[in-house]
């Protein structure tokens, strides 16, 4: 048998706790959906990195263009 089959083969491992109710915490307050969404938004770790680069271009153009 090759690998990818050995991975589709069903261990059972979970079967003890597949059907238990999901846990709700008595100290914290469930999230908002709008916060909740919040955390999968994009990000843009390079603020500035676009007009950054429309700006080296810009002047690169404008010598390539004299």
């Amino acid at each position: 048998m090759g690998a990818e089959t050995e991975f589709l083969t069903p261990t059972h491992r979970y079967d003890d706790i597949i059907n238990l109710p999901h846990p709700i915490s008595r100290t914290h307050t469930p999230m908002s959906m709008e916060a909740r969404a919040a955390q999968f938004m994009p990000f843009a770790a390079l603020t500035g990195h676009a007009e950054a680069i429309r700006e080296t271009a810009r002047r690169h153009m404008e010598k390539w263009e004299e």
